[in-house]
């Protein structure tokens, strides 16, 4: 495999070819692997054991947003539509419905989310029970859509949802 100049660099630095392995004779072609493939439910499960650990993160990932606190609660939030689902509890692993492929992401949504009075707040959709999350990085979050919303077109951001008919319609089609 013949790799570009300024193709990014296989090791998967995110530097261009030339300015990382290019010519660096302790570095085999054999050596050099193309990065690995991000995907949402990969992300997910990293997080899931960072939440195991009791470590607190947040990551941005597209339109998501992925935390961790520290007493072990995990949550996927998405942006657009401020839909969320609770991955983590207490460190303990929750099974979440991802569907992903190279063209759609399909999550069976638990929640949606606001914040509120710099509160982290959720409500059920089973039960449309609220409730609020003391100890929740709510400025970060809030900060992390702000980003989000900003790095995306409002016209992109409208056309990530299908809604149920669309979604038959489109099947029909097919």
């Amino acid at each position: 495999m013949k790799i570009g100049r300024n193709s990014p660099c296989p090791c998967g630095s995110g530097l261009k070819y030339k300015k990382c392995c290019y010519g660096n004779a302790d570095r085999q072609p054999s050596e050099i692997r193309p990065p690995e493939q991000i995907t949402l439910s990969g992300t997910v499960t990293e997080l899931q054991e960072t939440a195991a650990r009791k470590e607190k993160v947040l990551k941005e990932l597209g339109v998501f947003i992925l935390f961790s606190t520290e007493e072990g609660d995990a949550w996927l939030l998405e942006t657009t539509d401020m839909d969320g689902v609770q991955v983590a509890d207490h460190g303990e692993k929750i099974d979440v419905e991802i569907e992903e492929n190279s063209e759609t992401i399909e999550i069976n949504w638990s929640h949606s989310f606001s914040i509120k009075n710099k509160k982290f707040i959720t409500t059920s959709y089973a039960d449309r029970t609220e409730k609020q999350w003391e100890g929740y990085p709510a400025h970060a979050i809030f900060a992390a859509i702000k980003r989000i919303r900003k790095r995306f077109p409002k016209e992109l951001l409208d056309s990530i949802h299908l809604d149920e008919e669309e979604v038959s319609l489109s099947k029909q089609a097919s």
